[in-house]
């Protein structure tokens, strides 16, 4: 038994069909398809209409013949004329003489000028969804529209789902991209409209289109790594990794395998090569936080990345070169700590190149209600009721409280009162104990670990007296009967508020 003969055309439509898919932009690959489609058909005309769910019709997308450019100006409802009735039941139709068929409408024929004799229809479909239909209308030797004609339209309408179905998909993937690089943005935004803020940002304006090495410096949760992330995203390393690494976060050992990367077997539990941080952030920027924390002999090393920007994996005696913008941070006085032995004094110098100093929320009162705002913005959506805001009363706390943990301990009590407040206003009893004043102290820490409760005293203790004798830290430390420099470090540690520090 002979196979059937293959039609010449389905072998010209498998050489197309990797062209046509390779095509990223859909309206292209379609217009493509539908050329093609007219070509090989020999057809008079031919057309492409996609499916308007919402509306229930289906409009012209491309269209070929003398008459294309009216075409695209009608309509169909679904189940209207050949195409509308293809589009509804999802089910290809072939029409030798549509003056014979009932389901045949002539509106647009009649409105064009042009006659039709014949039609051939097929829907494009994704599983039992149907997307839109391609039509042909006549051939040009006259003859009619025959049944072998149906099977290369059916692979063009295959060709057609493919394409749009990667567009869809394509497009999921972009919006999917862009909404979350909005959520990453807000979540680095910084936010404040107090002199101060504006002037952290301006700086780091300035700072962002060289490459010299930063230091930014702060209070615990004024927000150092926000800066450091606006200097990169502004700069022209932004196309390139910015890499985050916490000293505090690792030992010695851990933290020098985290930066450098280790070559297998260079230590015990060394089972494979580790690409470090320094290697990935080549071209980028390293943003180093909590750089005080560093060992005196990992401050070497960095000295020497900064300086020749050079380094070696552990357990390798080749040298890498890497080119990487260096960004620090630290909550300490790292002048101080150099005098007191604790930090190189080189490596202070290279760091402090350029210094952006980030004020607490309390030197910068006019920031606290408008960032309390944007974190209700940001958590009243996902727990709490829409219309959610701050009573008066609130208000009045938020502004009066000295915000010792700055403006991350202000984002972790209005999430708090979110999760807690019952009503449709946040009221001071939905804040965390530690901000809402209260006459017993006692009753004020219930909940608290010993610890937190012991700080929470110190913290409040140590800022009365302070302010009591002027801010001088020679007189208070006199009536509390301890040195100055114990004093002097509690102040760093608490956050407390002096006349130099105002």
């Amino acid at each position: 038994m002979r196979d059937r003969a293959v039609d010449p055309r389905v072998s010209i439509l498998k050489d197309i069909s990797p062209l046509l898919t390779s095509v990223l932009d859909t309206d292209s690959v379609l217009e493509m398809i539908i050329e093609s489609v007219t070509r090989l058909m020999e057809a008079k005309a031919s057309s492409l209409l996609l499916v308007n769910k919402s509306r229930n019709k289906l409009y012209f997308q491309i269209a070929t013949g003398e008459a294309k450019e009216e075409v695209k100006k009608f309509e169909i409802d679904m189940g209207q004329g050949i195409a509308g009735h293809v589009a509804l039941t999802g089910k290809p139709l072939l029409v030798p003489d549509v003056s014979k068929d009932a389901r045949w409408d002539k509106t647009i024929s009649e409105a064009t000028g042009f006659e039709t004799r014949s039609i051939a229809c097929v829907p494009i479909k994704s599983g039992r969804d149907v997307m839109g239909v391609i039509q042909i209308i006549d051939r040009e030797d006259g003859q009619p529209i025959h049944e072998a004609d149906m099977e290369i339209l059916s692979h063009f309408s295959e060709l057609a789902s493919v394409a749009m179905e990667r567009a869809r998909n394509y497009k999921d993937i972009v919006n999917e991209n862009i909404s979350l690089k909005k959520e990453l943005e807000s979540r680095y935004e910084i936010i404040g409209v107090s002199k101060a803020i504006e002037t952290v940002i301006s700086d780091a304006v300035k700072v962002a289109n060289s490459k010299t090495t930063t230091l930014i410096t702060g209070e615990s949760g004024t927000g150092k790594e926000l800066v450091a992330r606006l200097v990169h995203k502004i700069g022209p390393r932004r196309k390139r990794k910015l890499m985050v690494v916490n000293c505090a976060a690792f030992t010695d050992t851990l933290l020098e395998s985290e930066l450098f990367g280790h070559e297998k077997g260079s230590f015990t539990g060394a089972i494979s090569r580790k690409t470090g941080v320094l290697e990935v952030a080549d071209g980028g920027t390293l943003f180093l936080d909590e750089v005080a924390e560093m060992s005196p002999s990992m401050q070497v090393k960095l000295l020497r990345v900064i300086q020749e920007g050079t380094f070696n994996r552990v357990g390798s005696a080749s040298p890498m070169q890497v080119d990487i913008r260096a960004i620090a941070a630290t909550n300490k006085n790292l002048f101080e700590e150099v005098q007191n032995g604790g930090f190189r004094e080189d490596l202070y110098y290279r760091l402090n190149v350029v210094h952006i100093h980030i004020p607490s929320l309390r030197e910068r009162r006019d920031d606290i209600l408008v960032l309390a705002q944007h974190f209700l913005d940001k958590y009243k959506y996902i727990r709490g009721p829409s219309n959610l805001s701050f009573s008066p009363n609130t208000i009045e706390v938020l502004q009066n409280y000295h915000w010792p943990g700055n403006v991350r301990e202000l984002e972790n009590a209005v999430e708090r009162a979110v999760v807690m407040g019952g009503g449709g206003h946040i009221e001071p009893e939905d804040l965390p104990f530690s901000v809402v004043p209260s006459g017993d102290t006692a009753q004020e820490l219930l909940g608290c670990t010993l610890k937190e409760a012991l700080d929470s005293f110190k913290r409040d203790f140590l800022q009365r007296n302070l302010d009591h004798q002027g801010s001088s830290v020679k007189e208070t430390a006199k009536v509390l009967g301890i040195q100055r420099t114990y004093l002097s470090r509690l102040i760093s540690k608490y956050a407390l508020t002096t006349r130099r520090s105002r």
